[in-house]
């Protein structure tokens, strides 16, 4: 038997208004679970403008301030952006995407994002149920269907009156390592979304796809919450290193944090003219992670980047399927080398499929990474070395050296020779039955190849060049381009480079 209360709150959006409106209500004592629907209008707009979007989260009686390191505990509880219409937080449950524990009594509130809003404005309702459980005690351990369970609270954001002491956190599984190969290539996808943001993915079925992939890790991003991190504990397997990490999404792009300790929560309430990006790069170095800008010119509201590349260690240049956007991710990215070689520093170029459900591959693109073994903080070091290639599936597998007499250099590796030495680049390439093989360097493309090899062939594509000819080296293996009607085709694979000189 529950008690319910419902508190209503209604109100209108116009164009114009600021990224997030705050709802407050107050929250009575002894309140066992709040439970949230909402609606807004959704009328057609005119032709040539957006429509009506709107997103929603809930902040406890601990407040809502934008999280920093001088204030890193906001009352975060949940987010599920415009993926859910409604959601429940109890003592020992919660949809995904939000925070079980305690409901400690004062002002809650509700946090409104009006992602897009047409010329006309906009209406919502949020109906806003506190239920008190009649029997306390036997409603307590009950779970509701469909609804998550906590084990250890999300770092920053642990609810009032949950278990944290060190015996609870060191029972836990250790998700850091899995059984690796010891210093080899790893295959993993680093962007992947379940029902705990706007997935269609359950966990398990993630699990399993990223096993029929030939993944050797994922990392889990959701939008904007860490609630996933705890349902990784039962589902992982000795063969396959589930990573934390989450994929910020703000209103001038998306940052994808990956190699975060277990539940780790960063706030994404902020825009480029802020100032506050570097306060999370900061936050993200401090947990173990490496910062990524995510699909920078993917073409959706709000998606593409617009902080600029200060500060960060990788960019996601291949996005799920090879697209016009990803090549103009590649191609910016590979003009920052020539400026970044001067000064020693330069970001590593990644991969990820961004799947959230069974119609976009997990691995469709996958980063390959050589680290010293299949554990977190192995996999984020490789990564933010650029000792990383990009493949289309775990079908394509690339060697890639440069030589000068002795000296060998590979991927993500500087070849320390003479100005005018002479540089022999040799790349293998497997799994290709018709492609094309560029070697790419500070000039644009220097080379090509046509290729055709069967699996296994260990036939090397060479290209002889100089450090005064060419600052860095890199390859493309693409599809031919006739594929396309464009002068160049998709993309197979492709390295990060090696720098020579």
């Amino acid at each position: 038997m529950h008690d319910d209360h419902t508190i209503t709150l209604v109100g209108r959006i116009e164009p114009g208004t600021p990224d997030w409106i705050y709802l407050p209500f107050d929250v009575p004592d002894e309140i066992d679970e709040i439970s949230v629907r909402y609606t807004y209008d959704k009328t057609e707009s005119p032709a040539g403008s957006p429509g009506n979007a709107l997103d929603i989260g809930i902040f406890d009686e601990r407040g809502h301030h934008l999280a920093s390191p001088a204030r890193p505990a906001p009352g975060f509880r949940g987010w599920s952006g415009g993926a859910r219409e409604s959601f429940t937080i109890g003592r020992t449950h919660a949809t995904p995407g939000y925070v079980p524990g305690a409901i400690n009594a004062g002002t809650w509130h509700i946090v409104l994002g009006p992602y897009t809003v047409s010329p006309a404005g906009m209406s919502y309702r949020v109906d806003v149920t506190l239920r008190r459980d009649a029997d306390r005690g036997a409603e307590r351990g009950k779970t509701t269907e469909g609804l998550s369970r906590p084990s250890t609270p999300p770092t920053s954001v642990a609810p009032q009156g949950a278990d944290t002491d060190s015996a609870n956190l060191t029972s836990r599984k250790d998700r850091t390592r899995a059984v690796g190969r010891g210093a080899a290539w790893y295959r993993g996808d680093l962007h992947v979304h379940t029902v705990h943001s706007d997935g269609r993915w359950s966990p398990e079925e993630l699990v399993a796809a990223a096993r029929d992939a030939g993944l050797d890790f994922i990392v889990s991003t959701e939008h904007n919450t860490p609630t996933a991190s705890a349902t990784w504990d039962n589902l992982a397997r000795p063969d396959l290193l589930v990573i934390d990490g989450e994929e910020v999404t703000t209103r001038n792009g998306h940052l994808v944090a990956a190699g975060l300790r277990d539940g780790a929560w960063l706030d994404w309430r902020f825009r480029a003219g802020d100032g506050h990006l570097p306060h999370i790069l900061d936050q993200i170095h401090s947990l173990g992670g490496i910062a990524v800008a995510a699909h920078p010119y993917a073409p959706c509201i709000g998606c593409a980047w617009k902080f600029g590349y200060s500060g960060l260690d990788a960019v996601e240049v291949w996005n799920g399927s090879w697209t016009p956007d990803d090549e103009m991710s590649l191609r910016h990215w590979d003009a920052t080398l020539v400026a970044d070689r001067a000064n020693g520093s330069w970001l590593p170029a990644v991969a990820a499929s961004d799947s959230h459900h069974a119609g976009q591959p997990l691995g469709l693109g996958q980063t390959v990474v050589w680290a010293e073994d299949l554990t977190r903080d192995a996999i984020v070091a490789g990564i933010r070395s650029g000792r990383v290639y990009l493949a289309e599936s775990c079908d394509v597998e690339l060697e890639f050296t440069a030589r000068s007499g002795e000296h060998v250099a590979g991927i993500g590796e500087r070849l320390r020779v003479p100005e005018t030495a002479g540089v022999r680049c040799e790349c293998v390439v497997r799994g290709v039955t018709e492609g094309v093989l560029q070697f790419v360097t500070d000039r644009g493309t220097a080379a090509a190849f046509p290729i055709g090899s069967e699996a296994g062939s260990d036939e090397p594509v060479t290209w002889c060049t100089a450090p005064q000819e060419s600052a860095y080296v890199r390859v493309e293996v693409r599809r031919p381009a006739a594929a396309t009607g464009l002068p160049f085709g998709p993309m197979l694979a492709l390295t990060n480079p090696i720098f020579l000189g």
